[in-house]
């Protein structure tokens, strides 16, 4: 049976990686297949994802002028 194990990591300098922590046993012999990451569009889309929030009053109603009955 054929495992996958999939990483993301960084070139340095010399363009070198380093992988560490593989599932597969010393003078196993495996295929490394290198390709580009795909860029982030959430990174611009999403811009306030992943930052903290407060809410201030968060049981206060909502456009309340806006309702006809409640005038």
């Amino acid at each position: 049976m054929q495992q996958t194990f999939r990483t993301k990591t960084l070139i340095t300098k010399g363009g070198k990686i380093s992988i560490k922590g593989l599932p597969f046993h010393t003078g196993e012999s495996v295929e490394v297949i290198v390709r580009r990451g795909k860029k982030s569009v959430r990174a611009g889309k999403y811009a306030l994802r992943g930052k903290p929030m407060t809410y201030r009053d968060p049981f206060k109603g909502v456009a309340l002028g806006d309702w006809d009955a409640m005038q």
